[in-house]
């Protein structure tokens, strides 16, 4: 037999069907590894994120407030003012740690704000160093903060 009957494909198919699977999952692996990768982004220090932190977006004055103490796996609200604004997101993580897909599109409000209620991925590793951030039409902002 020279393998090219129905037999033959069978053995190649059980050889080769894992090897495309394989280099498939590596392919999506690779895409989503560079899709989540954080842009550049301009670090915004800030002390106290329940009072609100300031930076400058497109030249005008941008605020960030958190509504209570940030705790994985608990609810609460984010609010971000960013005049003229069209678009705002916000993603936390953890330096050198996956923390998964955590994107929340925030809404507008009646007072001009963006807001969104959010909730912090639990860390199973126990660290309380966070960033926040925030994509304003396109331009990333990373805000650092404590859970303690």
């Amino acid at each position: 037999m020279s393998g090219e009957g129905p037999e033959g494909t069978g053995v190649s198919l059980r050889v080769v069907g894992p090897l495309l699977l394989a280099v498939a999952l590596a392919a999506i692996a690779a895409a989503g590894y560079w899709l989540s990768r954080p842009a550049g982004a301009h670090a915004v220090a800030c002390t106290d994120v329940l009072r609100g932190c300031s930076f400058r977006h497109g030249g005008a004055r941008a605020t960030v407030r958190f509504s209570s103490a940030p705790k994985p796996l608990e609810a609460f609200d984010i609010a971000v003012r960013a005049p003229g604004a069209a678009r705002v997101s916000a993603e936390f993580q953890m330096n050198g740690m996956e923390m998964g897909f955590n994107r929340y599109d925030l809404r507008p409000a009646a007072d001009g704000a963006f807001t969104s209620s959010v909730t912090l991925p639990v860390c199973v590793s126990g660290r309380h160093d966070w960033t926040l951030y925030l994509d304003i039409d396109g331009t990333r902002y990373a805000v650092p903060f404590s859970t303690r």
